[in-house]
């Protein structure tokens, strides 16, 4: 027992005036200052865990806890703040089990059931952290934290109307919290709101300006809308938020940011998925352009492809041994050193180009059948490993069947360019060869000799259109940056045409509008056999 002099309930409550008060190291003090009087104080214990988790300490903060529940193990709110230190830490099967465990404590606790829905959508269970988001609701409808977190998982699995309003709850509820603006700012992104979530945007940015996510999704609205200058500046956010400062280089040389540099080595390098490396390397020929030595760094089933690549003094595959350089760039840093607005985009008619042997190689086995060759492609990489990324693909692929009415087309003969994912149903005139493919070389020698490929936002839209080949793009209705807002052409790509959900998840729609522009353009092209891009008959 402590001293009779110590008034640890009065010393207690002290500090957590001082922590609410948000003078943390006053609260810290007296903390400690229990504890040397009273050793097994676990809601000191406790106390200064949160207050280590708030100033940076996470290890030192998890074993306060941690000790806080050695002693006293029948609290709720201690396994639920556990939970929530794990998860930051990555550990998020703990961090789901220390909710659990709250739980079993205390059954109507909102906060905890808001945590494991969150924890759930993290590992990608995202109907289950819906259904548990919507409980804590229940319990307690005024909680902000609950409400942003739901509005998080509800965009996620396309229910986008329902995302916002959970949002706008919470926002009226902590109109100066951050966060709650931050994930209303991605909701009505998601929605086509645009403006507003600019706004909301740029609210959580003004509220907490060291908040990297608020100004990576400030970043995406700006691009979204064209707004190029700020949205690349803001974008360089990116490397503090999410998934990104783990695959974060740290190179001695310098990062170049578009001075004059003319003579010197640069290494740009790839650092994100194989359709953002097809569509942001032209920049690397922009960089050669401008005088500069560069070498080119990506995954190794682009190698051969990017050999081609206009300017490129060297390719190199990831993790391969780096030559000396002077000065790196990631890849999709350059648009941001080079100035690049919506009006400046570089975009050649095929920068990309296919082995020509192998190109002719497939022309022979294609044959000379008449009819338009359309290439099909329906789904992503799942990416099992990002949870986040994991949804998106969710939402951007299409079940195979669903291309039934272009099946039907007359005139279409159709060829997979589709590599993984669930296998086409049995009875459709479709020819795959895409177990041959070893790399993107590879099927680029296949698209070169179609006509059209018609493909979800993957890197196969990317590899078409950089190939100069005609693409019809299926988008979602929370389309990627990327490809702007109400828009159907693409200043990236001037062979792309897109077709877009009209709402959340109906891709019906978009495949029957496909196939009705399908039956006009096999129509059109009837008895034209395959051409060259510059030669291209149909008019796009």
């Amino acid at each position: 027992m402590p001293p009779a002099s110590i008034d640890v309930d009065r010393i207690f409550a002290q500090a957590v005036r001082h922590r609410d008060a948000g003078r943390l190291a006053e609260a810290e003090h007296l903390g400690w200052h229990i504890l040397a009087a009273d050793p097994n104080h676990a809601d000191s214990l406790h106390l200064l865990g949160l207050l280590a988790r708030e100033t940076g300490r996470l290890e030192l903060a998890i074993g306060l806890t941690e000790q806080a529940i050695a002693i006293d193990p029948r609290v709720a709110v201690y396994h639920s703040n556990l939970g929530n230190m794990l998860g930051e830490q990555g550990n998020l099967e703990d961090s789901m089990a220390c909710f659990v465990r709250a739980l079993a404590l205390d059954p109507d606790f909102a906060e905890a059931q808001s945590n494991l829905a969150h924890t759930l959508g993290q590992l990608g269970r995202l109907e289950e952290a819906v259904a548990l988001g919507c409980a804590a609701l229940n319990i307690r409808a005024d909680s902000a934290p609950a409400l942003h977190s739901l509005g998080n998982l509800l965009w996620q699995v396309g229910r986008i109307d329902e995302s916002v309003e959970c949002c706008r709850r919470a926002v009226a509820l902590r109109p100066d919290d951050a966060e709650s603006h931050n994930i209303l700012g991605i909701a009505l992104r998601q929605q086509g709101a645009l403006a507003e979530a600019l706004a909301c945007s740029r609210k959580a940015v003004a509220l907490k300006p060291d908040m990297p996510e608020a100004h990576t999704n400030l970043a995406m609205a700006l691009l979204a809308q064209g707004a190029f200058a700020e949205g690349w500046a803001e974008y360089e956010w990116r490397w503090q938020a999410g998934e990104m400062p783990s695959v974060a280089r740290d190179f001695a040389q310098p990062q170049w940011r578009g001075e004059p540099a003319a003579g010197r080595t640069l290494l740009v390098h790839a650092e994100q998925g194989f359709g953002d490396t097809l569509q942001f390397c032209r920049f690397a020929t922009s960089a050669a352009s401008l005088g500069l030595r560069v070498i080119l760094e990506v995954p190794a089933p682009l190698l051969r492809l990017m050999r081609g690549l206009p300017g490129i003094e060297r390719v190199i595959a990831a993790g391969d041994a780096l030559p000396a350089f002077d000065l790196h760039c990631p890849m999709l840093s350059l648009p941001l050193a080079l100035g690049t607005t919506l009006e400046t985009i570089p975009s050649p008619i095929g920068y990309l180009h296919a082995d020509p042997a192998q190109a002719v190689m497939w022309r022979a086995r294609l044959g000379g059948a008449p009819g338009l060759r359309v290439g099909l492609a329906w789904a992503g990489n799942p990416r099992p490993h990002s949870p986040g990324a994991a949804a998106i693909d969710r939402r951007r692929s299409i079940d195979p069947a669903l291309f039934s009415p272009l099946m039907a087309v007359p005139g279409a003969r159709f060829v997979s360019v589709q590599k993984g994912g669930p296998p086409a149903p049995s009875a459709f005139p479709l020819l795959d060869a895409m177990d041959e493919m070893a790399d993107f070389a590879d099927t680029a020698a296949l698209i070169a000799n179609l006509d059209l490929v018609i493909t979800i936002d993957s890197a196969v839209a990317h590899l078409a259109a950089a190939l100069g080949r005609p693409v019809w793009l299926l988008d979602r209705f929370d389309c990627c940056w990327r490809w702007l807002i109400g828009r159907r052409d693409s200043p990236w790509y001037p062979t792309l045409r897109i077709y877009r959900q009209p709402r959340p998840g109906d891709w019906p729609s978009v495949l029957a509008e496909v196939a009705g522009d399908l039956a006009t353009l096999a129509a059109k092209a009837d008895g034209v056999r395959h051409v060259a891009p510059a030669e291209n008959p149909y008019g796009y």
